[in-house]
């Protein structure tokens, strides 16, 4: 299955089941078994380290314990539109996957913004100060 142009995965890598359906198809869906559950081992798969934490961030409540991505596709009556939906959404979920997060800049308020804040501290001061009884005269 083809990722990228730089990046494909073997066959064998993905496990199809096809099982029955809810969903539209009336009568239909319960004759056949048109849902597609694909299943894909990310912990024993060719993929890079990295790219691997980050599928398993990105692909969250999907994946079970022993690391194995499943996606289910069954919105849609034929069983080759499914399997082509959910190979669909596994090669979009690994493209997500491969592009690494841009590191968080500290950010620093600027001098202008400081000093805005500072002035409007001491106004604010100001005001309460005058709220205050007059200091008596000795």
């Amino acid at each position: 299955m083809r990722i990228t142009d730089t990046l494909s995965i073997d066959e064998s890598e993905i496990e199809e089941r096809f099982l029955r359906a809810s969903g539209p198809g009336g009568q239909h869906v319960n004759k056949t078994e048109s849902a597609v559950q694909l299943r894909f081992d990310v912990a024993r798969s060719s993929l890079e380290p990295g790219v691997k934490q980050r599928l398993v961030r990105l692909a969250g409540s999907r994946m079970t314990r022993e690391g194995v991505l499943v996606i289910r596709a069954e919105n849609q009556r034929s069983q080759d539109r499914n399997r082509a939906e959910a190979r669909e959404r596994l090669r979009v979920l690994i493209e997500r996957a491969l592009t690494p997060p841009k590191p968080r800049k500290k950010a620093r308020p600027s001098l202008s913004s400081i000093r805005k804040q500072k002035e409007a501290k001491a106004r604010r001061s100001q005001t309460k100060a005058m709220r205050q009884k007059p200091a008596p005269d000795s």
